[in-house]
C-alpha cells in the first residue's frame, strides 16, 4: 500500500507517487523531484492550478511554519506545467508501466 499525502494546493489526498514534494532551502521553495532532500516537505499535485492555489492561500507559510517564503522558483516550475510539460519523475513512472 502506498503512502497517502495531502496536496497543500487543493487539499485533496493522493498517493505519494502522484504528488511532488517541495522543500524550503535557504528561504526559497525548491521542487524535490526525487523526494529525498532533507527537512520538512510539503506535497502538491504537479499542476499549475494546485501551485497557484497553494501560493494564493499561503499554504507554504503554514506547511513550513515560517513567516517568509520565496515562491519564485515554484512559480517558474508552475509556468512550465502550464505549457504542458510533465515532471520527469512522473513521466518516467508512466513510461515504466508501459513495458
Amino acid at each position: 500500500m502506498s503512502s497517502v499525502r495531502t496536496c497543500v494546493g487543493c487539499r485533496l489526498r493522493s498517493a505519494r507517487s502522484q504528488l511532488l514534494r517541495v522543500v524550503l532551502r535557504q528561504g526559497s521553495l525548491e521542487v524535490d523531484i526525487s523526494a529525498s532532500l532533507p527537512g520538512r516537505g510539503a506535497w502538491i499535485h504537479p499542476t499549475a492550478e494546485c501551485t497557484r492555489l497553494a501560493i494564493e492561500r499561503r499554504a507554504f507559510l503554514r506547511a513550513f511554519k515560517t513567516g517568509k517564503v520565496d515562491t519564485e522558483a515554484l512559480s517558474r516550475h508552475a509556468s512550465t506545467l502550464e505549457q504542458g510539460e510533465r515532471p520527469a519523475l512522473l513521466r518516467e513512472k508512466a513510461d515504466r508501466t508501459m513495458d
